[in-house]
């Protein structure tokens, strides 16, 4: 019992679930941040803002005071209490053993076992409902009824005594369930469109994917070309330059054989000179004039030179020629 009514006091009245970051008005209400953050929201345009649980009034919207102390007892309640779907919730009346509750009654603020079910009183201002630990927040808090309007204007769950007199009065306000089907159909719309903006962009996702694909291939085929075209480049840069560097070495070959042959025939000539030389320099330095006289004239002489430089003139072509 304990629990259960340490789980009331830690309920936003807006949201109906265990506070969420909750934040405290001056007047000490306690809310979530984003419910009271709502509400607000929906009040400026009044130009006053007002408690939704006490309905205290300041023109200025109020500044919102994280509880310190209220969250440190949720989040450890949290952690010492299983969450309703994993213990349920049991009945209020059996305190022997606990009985799974069926229903819970708003007036009554009390969840009933269908033993207590059965002799539960069936008149009208008892209204079941499925089992819920949050019964307090179903009712309003000034007038102890149960809340059976919601007001749009201010964003709140009203009782018929809201509805009747005090800041509700003159507001437009409409049945629970029919406020609710509103908010779920507002719902359904934007959820809607998420899921058509969800739809479009993952169309989107898709196509970029696809041209991503697309390009990656077209490039992948790009560089095979540009690769196969150096290749065959190179491969005939490679083919030249054996070409070109084996007619150099033939030509070399070529030029050194005739060179060679020439340099041969010089030092023949060479020798043949050195000799006459000699035969010269050996009757120039005789004494017997006879032996001087008879020996043939030298004019031959003149016409080997002439020879020697046809054959140079000769030579020079032929190397010209290579």
């Amino acid at each position: 019992m304990a629990s259960a009514d340490l789980r009331q006091e830690l309920v936003c009245s807006i949201c109906l679930s265990i506070y969420t970051d909750p934040v405290t008005l001056r007047c000490g209400h306690n809310f979530c941040r984003v419910c009271i953050d709502r509400v607000l929201d929906t009040q400026e345009e009044a130009g006053a803002y007002t408690c939704p649980d006490c309905r205290a009034e300041c023109q200025e919207r109020p500044a919102l005071q994280r509880n310190i102390t209220l969250c440190n007892i949720v989040g450890s309640f949290l952690s010492t209490h299983p969450d309703q779907e994993e213990t349920g919730i049991f009945c209020t009346y059996c305190v022997d053993s606990p009985v799974p509750a069926a229903k819970s009654c708003l007036m009554c603020e009390a969840s009933l076992c269908d033993k207590h079910l059965r002799v539960h009183s069936k008149s009208p201002e008892h209204v079941l409902c499925d089992p819920t630990t949050a019964l307090g927040n179903r009712k309003c808090s000034v007038h102890k009824e149960i809340y059976k309007y919601y007001c749009p204007e201010d964003a709140v769950c009203i009782c018929v005594s809201c509805s009747l007199a005090g800041k509700h009065w003159g507001h437009k306000v409409e049945m629970l369930d029919e406020a609710s089907e509103k908010k779920k159909e507002k719902l359904r719309n934007v959820l809607q469109k998420l899921t058509t903006k969800k739809e479009k962009t993952d169309k989107g996702v898709q196509s970029l994917q696809e041209r991503r694909r697309e390009d990656q291939g077209k490039a992948a085929g790009v560089i095979e070309t540009v690769t196969a075209l150096f290749r065959d480049i190179r491969r005939q840069l490679e083919d030249l330059e054996k070409r070109v560097l084996s007619e150099i070495s033939r030509q070399e070959q070529r030029v050194s054989l005739s060179v060679s042959d020439l340099i041969q025939q010089l030092e023949i000539k060479k020798d043949e000179l050195s000799g006459k030389m000699r035969h010269i320099e050996e009757l120039c330095n005789m004494s017997d004039p006879v032996t001087v006289l008879q020996e043939p004239d030298t004019g031959d002489l003149c016409d080997t030179e002439d020879t020697e430089r046809h054959d140079n003139q000769t030579q020079k072509d032929q190397l010209r020629i290579s």
